[in-house]
């Protein structure tokens, strides 16, 4: 059985839709997920990025397509009632509760189904509450732990989520989950050059 890393912040609308599709996606492979929350702004400051939300074009159609996409693959989606937001409580809870699929599926779907404010006192406490975290989410081992998942990802090299984390490999968005499979079944073609080759391509000019 293999392990695949499911890098996630609850903030990201493309990290509920992988989460809801993993198991169709990757039906009859032999698997176990390890859940690994970080924190996406701390990959943005690290690699110089705006955030999707940021750009207010792209924005829109981000929005657009995450309500696209939950149509077509028949996912329950709301958008809350404010987006962006500061996940970290979401993200402490998660670690200080997991996090397991149940643990995940909870927080991602608190975000993502109801369209409401993700950031509500009642609401959070109600979440902690069903979740009964072993440990206390505001405490500094917890915060310690996120910082260590973050500074962990930008040393693989992740720029975004969602992220899964396949022997070394690293793939990147929902629509990588295809991929994703190809190479859990043992896919030749990851056997061969195309992977690297395909990295190898020069920049030609830069802005800065």
């Amino acid at each position: 059985m293999k392990r695949i890393d499911f890098w996630f912040d609850p903030i990201s609308p493309f990290a509920y839709l992988a989460f809801e599709r993993l198991p169709e996606v990757l039906e009859g492979c032999h698997y176990a997920v390890e859940y690994r929350p970080l924190l996406f702004a701390g990959l943005l400051k690290h690699w110089g990025q705006k955030g999707p939300a940021e750009i207010e074009p792209k924005r829109a159609w981000t929005f657009a397509h995450v309500a696209w996409l939950a149509h077509s693959h028949d996912i329950a989606l709301q958008m809350p009632a404010q987006h962006p937001f500061n996940p970290l409580p979401l993200l402490r809870l998660a670690i200080a509760a997991g996090p397991n699929r149940r643990v995940v599926e909870a927080v991602l779907r608190h975000v993502w189904r109801g369209g409401a404010d993700p950031t509500d006192a009642a609401r959070l406490q109600a979440l902690a509450n069903e979740l009964a975290p072993a440990r206390a989410p505001a405490g500094e081992d917890v915060k310690a732990e996120l910082r260590a998942n973050t500074d962990a990802a930008i040393a693989r090299g992740l720029f975004g989520v969602p992220s899964f984390e396949l022997e070394g490999r690293v793939f990147w968005g929902v629509d990588a989950l295809p991929m994703l499979r190809a190479a859990l079944q043992g896919d030749d073609w990851f056997d061969g050059p195309a992977w690297g080759e395909a990295a190898r391509v020069r920049p030609g000019l830069s802005r800065i």
